[in-house]
């Protein structure tokens, strides 16, 4: 069993970082028109709004993607001396800024600047029509920032500068995809503590939970992981490192093809995820899988549920279980040609964990496709 430490709520202590949860995350990428029509096909978003030169935004073209609560902005650059250029060519496609809602981004910005933060965007005030948005943006881990969005006084289609957008059609089945549960980042050996360490004094956040080396390995190689989060369940953000092993780890092959730390992946809960995983099959989407043997194990250790074992099986959901309840997940493959950044798609039933007793099946799935591309 994980190490479980102050998996409780905040209890009464002040809370010095309100947050009300994520907002969006947004990618930078080569061609934004592309990676938004991608995923409205593949995991039926709905592009909602547009920023770029005919919203009188000249350096960049901008799209939003929306499902539920779920929200994803792909920005790509009008020429290369951008940025966003630089940032595509050295990452490939990957998320730039995970951006947490606010009630008041100035205060926000304040208190983690004060506690040693490095300011990327001091306090702007954003208007049309509509309102305002306040926002503000600090470094987080490599190349990656937060910002902080106070959006209360503002009625618009997500920011200011943004138009709506009518919909593709789209004949694909209805995915289901509720919000964003957790954001995964991975770092270089030797700096997961220290991130722990940012998370604690920035955002006031604790560590929920941390996984060994020894729970998550193979015989060639390991990672270690500790989940930091807002006390509440509305942010968490796995902090994953790699570890001492005979051959390159699934972070170090990340690190290497990223050109750093960086997001690896994003999980995105659903109420039906046996629903959500055979619209996504029926779009194309492929998964890691794990061997039959998997669940003659899983059906004993994890018992009864709500879903039938069958479909589960047909479709390779992993299954867990703790003292709270149970979960089920899935793993996307790659959606880069880098292997970097992929899914996760996970229902929970009560349980706020992460799957422990997955870790082990995943991590050999991983290893396996990693294998096939001659990286181990």
């Amino acid at each position: 069993m994980a190490d479980q430490l102050e998996d409780t709520a905040r209890g009464g202590r002040d809370d010095v970082m309100p947050l009300l949860g994520i907002d969006h995350v947004e990618f930078y990428v080569g061609n934004a028109r592309q990676a938004a029509y991608y995923y409205s096909k593949a995991f039926g978003f709905h592009i909602t709004a547009y920023a770029g030169p005919e919203t009188r935004v000249r350096d960049r073209a901008s799209y939003v993607c929306e499902q539920s609560e779920a929200r994803y902005v792909f920005t790509g650059a009008m020429g290369p001396e951008s940025e966003i250029a630089r940032h595509a060519h050295e990452h490939g496609d990957g998320v730039k800024d995970v951006a947490l809602r606010v009630p008041d981004a100035t205060y926000a910005y304040g208190y983690a600047t004060e506690q040693g933060a490095v300011g990327v965007l001091e306090p702007t005030v954003l208007e049309d029509d509509h309102g305002k948005v306040v926002r503000a943006t600090i470094k987080a881990y490599g190349d990656t920032v937060h910002s902080f969005v106070e959006r209360e006084n503002y009625s618009g289609v997500f920011l200011p500068g943004y138009r709506a957008e009518q919909p593709l059609a789209d004949d694909g089945p209805d995915v289901g995809i509720q919000l964003v549960d957790h954001v995964v980042c991975n770092v270089e050996l030797g700096k997961m503590d220290e991130l722990v360490d940012f998370y604690r004094r920035i955002l006031g956040f604790d560590q929920l939970v941390h996984f060994r080396d020894d729970q998550i390995s193979s015989d060639y190689s390991a990672l270690m992981s500790k989940v930091m989060w807002d006390g509440n369940g509305r942010v968490k953000f796995p902090i994953n490192e790699p570890a001492e092993g005979k051959k390159k780890s699934q972070i170090d092959e990340y690190l290497e093809f990223y050109r750093g730390p960086g997001v690896q992946h994003i999980a995105m809960a659903t109420n039906d995820i046996v629903a959500a995983v055979d619209a996504l099959r029926a779009r194309g989407m492929k998964f890691i899988r794990v061997p039959e043997t998997y669940y003659r194990q899983v059906r004993a250790q994890v018992g009864e549920i709500d879903e039938s074992w069958d479909d589960v099986e047909r479709l390779n959901i992993l299954a867990d279980r703790d003292e709270e309840g149970y979960l089920l997940q899935i793993f996307t493959k790659n959606v880069e040609d880098r292997p970097t950044v992929f899914y996760e798609l996970i229902e929970r039933r009560g349980s706020r964990g992460f799957g422990v007793n997955n870790f082990k099946e995943l991590f050999l799935a991983i290893e396996r496709d990693q294998e096939e591309r001659g990286n181990l």
